[in-house]
């Protein structure tokens, strides 16, 4: 399976290059889903080519404020639309029919099904409340659908990698009166789950990897401190580390 992606990944995303720079220039965004683009580039390291830059710009679009949306997207590669009457036992070929699969009709895409069952999710969905925002008496909410086949082989290891650290805010200062530190933050974390399924949970501070940049003196004496941010990391198909940090 490794060696697949290794052999792969470089001819599909040639493949999308000259596909995009032949087709006129409102069509060109429309050869391929971004995340079908984002789940392979991701895979193999973001590798330098077009299409992969492109994917790798929405997937960091996507955590940069307001709003903070999953950088992946899943549900939204249509890896279980196909024209075989019996699916591919190989996830990986998937992935790769996912960029050439579309008609006149527009692309097969998968869309996440709403769970209009839940009173307090339909809640959430309000305009008052934004689908992106974790309320305060659920400490995991789930805020999206998953993939539409079983990704929950080793091969998709990396999907289940990726995390997203929102800190809403981080505060740290002297109190005025008696010169005690104060201190108060807001931090959310985004996991996938086996299938691709995307929800937040409550985090905090310490749980931030040694990765990210600005609270580094958090919690030493008392520097004033005000700290905004969104981090995300991942482990590609190899296992090599990757992240990116939005500062707000």
């Amino acid at each position: 399976m490794r060696h697949l992606f290794k052999k792969l990944l470089p001819s599909v995303a040639v493949a999308l290059t000259v596909t995009s720079s032949l087709l006129p220039m409102p069509a060109r965004a429309q050869t391929y889903p971004i995340d079908c683009a984002i789940l392979l580039c991701l895979s193999g390291g973001w590798p330098a080519s077009v299409p992969c830059a492109r994917a790798r710009a929405e997937f960091i679009r996507r955590i940069t404020p307001w709003p903070v949306e999953p950088p992946l997207q899943i549900w939204r590669c249509p890896m279980g639309a196909s024209f075989e009457t019996a699916p591919a036992p190989n996830s990986s070929d998937r992935i790769f029919e996912a960029f050439f699969q579309y008609n006149s009709t527009g692309l097969r895409q998968s869309y996440p099904a709403r769970d209009t069952a839940d009173p307090i999710a339909a809640a959430w969905r309000t305009s008052e409340a934004p689908d992106y925002l974790v309320p305060a008496e659920q400490a995991l909410r789930l805020v999206q659908d998953r993939a539409d086949i079983d990704i929950s082989g080793p091969e998709f290891n990396f999907v289940q990698s990726i995390r997203v650290f929102d800190v809403r805010y981080a505060r740290q200062h002297e109190s005025g009166r008696d010169g005690d530190c104060n201190r108060s933050a807001t931090v959310v974390l985004g996991t996938y789950g086996t299938q691709g399924d995307f929800a937040w949970q409550r985090s905090s501070i310490t749980a931030l990897p040694a990765a990210h940049a600005g609270l580094e003196r958090w919690g030493q004496n008392c520097p004033s401190i005000y700290h905004q941010s969104v981090f995300v990391d991942w482990r590609d198909y190899e296992g090599n580390y990757g992240f990116e940090q939005v500062n707000y």
